[in-house]
C-alpha cells in the first residue's frame, strides 16, 4: 500500500498498539487477506466499511483497519487474529 499524506512512513514508525504498545506495521497484501478473513461475517457485515489496509502488531495478533487513509486505533475496532499461523511471518 503506498504511503498517503495521512499515513507517511514516519507516522507508521511512531504508532503503537494502544493495548500492547507494540510497534505497528502496514500489512502486506497476503497479511491483509488473512486480516479480512478474520473479520466476523453476520447481519451487520454489510454495514461495515471495506478494509482498505491495516496496521498489524509486531506479534501479528491484532490488526487495526485503515479507512479513508486513516488508521483506526480504537480497541473496539481492533481485529483479533487467530493464534494459529502468525500473519506477521508471511
Amino acid at each position: 500500500m503506498p504511503d498517503s499524506p495521512a499515513l507517511s512512513s514516519d507516522l507508521v514508525t511512531a504508532l503503537r498498539c494502544p493495548e500492547t504498545h507494540q510497534p505497528l506495521a502496514l500489512a502486506d497484501p497476503d497479511q491483509l487477506d488473512r486480516i479480512r478473513a478474520a473479520v466476523p461475517t453476520g447481519d451487520n457485515a454489510t454495514d461495515a466499511p471495506a478494509i482498505e489496509g491495516a496496521l498489524l502488531t509486531e506479534d501479528g495478533r491484532i490488526a487495526y483497519p485503515i479507512q479513508d487513509g486513516f488508521p483506526i486505533l480504537l480497541l473496539a475496532e481492533a481485529i483479533r487474529l487467530p493464534e494459529t499461523g502468525n500473519p506477521a511471518d508471511s
